[in-house]
């Protein structure tokens, strides 16, 4: 079982992708603290507006999904979606033209 701790399969990534006004300062305000929010939690900014997250299991990532429904705005668009380790290594980044290379896994300890 050890051997399938670690599997592509298993391993998963969380990405929360968010559109959320920022017309007026109450607005931004809550735009800011949501993405701190993020932050606080592991999150890692993708693009200005989609974050990432690493987790080693479904389970863990379910946690961090579960806290961030509990923090979303009242206002704007949050879409989240959970891909394998597998899935998320097929993802292909370019700046511009220039192919570059995926963001590395954050170091993590597991207590267990």
């Amino acid at each position: 079982m050890n051997q399938h701790r670690f599997n592509a399969y298993r391993i998963m990534w969380v990405l929360v992708f968010f559109d959320l006004p920022t017309e007026t300062k109450r607005d931004r305000h809550v735009a800011t603290r949501f993405r701190k929010q993020l932050i606080d939690d592991g999150f890692t900014m993708f693009q200005f507006s989609i974050y990432l997250r690493h987790c080693p299991s479904r389970e863990n990532a379910e946690v961090h999904i579960k806290r961030t429904k509990n923090n979303l705005p009242k206002h704007g668009k949050i879409g989240i979606l959970c891909v394998t380790d597998k899935q998320f290594g097929n993802m292909e980044v370019f700046f511009g033209q220039k192919e570059a290379d995926l963001p590395p896994p954050s170091q993590q300890l597991e207590l267990f």
